[in-house]
């Protein structure tokens, strides 16, 4: 499972680097390995802030009884104290790690003796909160069978309606010595729970299973419900509190986990410790696992367009190369014919080269390019032709080796590409005014391949279109990845999303770009499209709209038809068409057949535009 990795025997030597640099609360002194004083009960260990005010001290006999086994990835088991204090703040519960496989059971009543911790999912780098733990245990068992604390119910009414506070502005933006207030916000509610035994009753399936055996689910049925039975994340400030992510511990050879799909329910009593972990923070790791109860979801297919009607359309296709299975090929050829209506233009991201990921230097697609077109004639689409231009290798980011690209695939039968000069991966495509109208010098080019916007990630690639005689400009981007940023239940609140940075660089390149295009003609169509990498409300979208040069066509939906994806339970919006101000009218589709599904051909939903020029 992604989510359990081993954890480094050097935990002592991490607490002590994170507590001489500030990061976790304490003094470095602690770190030494010192003895704690006295009787140490496991609410003591976990104290009320996020980290322990004992890290860093060795504790002995700390007594619990075992409420879950953890025999893969990150070993170890955790305890329980039974008789629990009148704090709220602080958790009864603690991993004790063991690095090998425990042999203790659930309900086992021990004593611990051990190194107190923190271990930090990720690294410290990660912005990923810590886990406290006993380390390097020596474990006493005092008698089995016994009866488990009983589990702490997570439900609408425990869970916060604030998801975190603010950041300590003196610990750069940390709340990790901040005091806990379960009350009031949602992730020091989870915190004080960290360790525990807890359940959750029946549930929505909010992010369907993926390939490392995890789901989400929400415990608030009424928490920003999209159309479809999902959760929309709408702002920065609607992080969805009712979110949980839900693993088992029986590892999966011996008990497959659930496939399950946005809008399922988990049915029944879900229970088990509640960890942390990297790549989704808060997760009940299941003991006892629900039943999943399938819903109706059903992948979604878009209106076919009229005549007069240009449909443009852009799909991620998730690292497509000739070396893929066939039935990848003929999944996603079957989705552009029969979900998308075989659009007139098809803006695709991510074509590998004809070798993909094999890194040899070849930049061509003309073999990966070739094999969709044939997989999407022979699923009964038109005969697609199509316009790119070849990266540099190596120079566009991606998975080593790939070479990713943006492509052009377009009906020839309903749609003609205006041939100008090809550009080539580093020259730029400019704007020239001919007979009163917008022409670009090069079709297909690049647009402003030398800015260092684009170092070591996508290039935006433009294409001039004639459609019943109007001439319409089709911009196919990929921005940068989110790649770095932190999550949101990172110990910095708000989180450091340092991906924007590039991305908004990116945006104001392709919105100069438009704007050339529209002081040569200010009624030229301009679509601009493509995995944009970040929502509609983000300052990425508002410079790519900047001076009214576009508008985020994705708004003209209801806000719970707005996304493209979903992460970590969180239905959100990454790919985009955005229209210049000469296209008024439009009807526009994000096509929900991938992101709320655990079978996928790709982690994304295509977009459709239909508009008459």
């Amino acid at each position: 499972m992604r989510s359990s990795h081993p954890r480094s025997a050097a935990v002592a030597a991490l607490v002590a680097t994170a507590l001489a640099t500030g990061l976790l609360a304490g003094s470095a002194g602690a770190a030494e390995g010192s003895a704690a004083e006295g009787p140490v009960r496991v609410h003591d260990i976990q104290g009320t802030t996020r980290i322990s005010p004992l890290a860093g001290q060795q504790v002995t006999d700390v007594e619990g009884i075992v409420t879950g086994v953890r025999t893969y990835g990150s070993r170890g088991f955790w305890i329980q104290d039974p008789d629990a204090d009148d704090n709220e703040a602080t958790s009864e519960g603690v991993f004790v790690f063991t690095n090998s496989v425990p042999t203790v059971a659930v309900g086992d009543a021990v004593k611990v003796s051990g190194l107190v911790g923190e271990y930090i999912p990720g690294g410290t780098g990660s912005g990923n909160q810590s886990v406290t733990q006993i380390s390097k245990p020596v474990v006493t068992v005092v008698s089995s069978g016994n009866a488990l604390p009983e589990a702490t119910a997570i439900n609408e009414y425990s869970v916060p309606a604030e998801y975190a506070p603010a950041g300590d502005p003196a610990a750069a933006g940390s709340i990790n010595g901040l005091a806990l207030e379960p009350s009031r916000y949602a992730l020091d509610y989870y915190e004080s729970l960290e360790g525990m035994n807890v359940k959750i009753g029946t549930s929505r399936v909010v992010g369907a299973t993926d390939p490392y055996s995890e789901l989400w689910v929400s415990v608030k049925g009424w928490e920003n419900p999209t159309k479809r039975g999902g959760t929309l994340y709408g702002s920065y400030e609607s992080q969805n509190t009712g979110r949980l992510q839900i693993q088992q511990l029986a590892p999966i050879a011996q008990q497959p986990f659930p496939v399950a799909n946005v809008g399922d329910k988990l049915t029944g009593t879900t229970e088990g410790p509640l960890d942390f972990n990297q790549f989704g923070g808060y997760t009940l790791v299941a003991r006892t696992l629900g039943t999943v109860k399938a819903g109706t979801l059903a992948p979604e297919k878009t209106k076919a367009q009229a005549d007069h009607e240009l449909a443009v359309a852009t799909y991620n296709v998730e690292n497509l190369d000739p070396t893929d299975p066939q039935e990848k090929f003929d999944a996603l050829a079957k989705a552009v014919v029969e979900n998308l209506a075989s659009p007139d233009v098809l803006a695709l991201e991510e074509i590998q080269d004809d070798n993909g990921a094999k890194n040899d230097g070849t930049v061509s697609a003309e073999q990966t390019l070739t094999k969709f077109a044939a997989a999407i004639a022979a699923a009964g689409g038109p005969a697609y032709q199509w316009r790119t231009v070849n990266p540099e290798d190596k120079k566009d980011g991606g998975e080593p080796g790939g070479n990713i690209r943006q492509v052009f695939l377009f009906n020839p039968a309903r749609v003609s590409f205006t041939e100008r000069a090809p550009g080539d991966a580093v020259t730029a495509t400019g704007v020239v005014k001919e007979n009163g109208k917008a022409a670009l010098t090069h079709s297909p080019g690049r647009v402003d391949p030398a800015n260092p916007a684009w170092a070591d990630s996508r290039k935006p690639l433009a294409g001039e279109f004639a459609f019943r005689g109007k001439t319409v400009f089709v911009i196919a981007n990929h921005f940068g990845s989110k790649g770095g940023d932190e999550g949101l239940t990172s110990h910095h609140q708000p989180p450091v999303r340092s991906s924007e940075a590039k991305r908004l660089l990116q945006a104001q390149a392709v919105n100069g770009f438009v704007k050339e295009i529209l002081a040569a003609d200010k009624n030229a169509n301009v679509l601009v499209l493509g995995d944009i990498n970040d929502f509609e409300f983000s300052a990425t979208t508002d410079a790519l709209a900047d001076g009214g040069a576009l508008y985020p066509a994705i708004k003209s939906l209801p806000k719970a038809e707005r996304y493209s994806y979903v992460f970590q339970g969180n239905a959100q919006v990454l790919d985009q068409i955005l229209t210049s101000p000469a296209i008024k009218k439009f009807t526009y589709d994000s096509v929900h057949i991938n992101a709320e599904f655990a079978a996928q051909n790709s982690d994304h939903d295509p977009q459709v535009l239909r508009f008459k020029p």
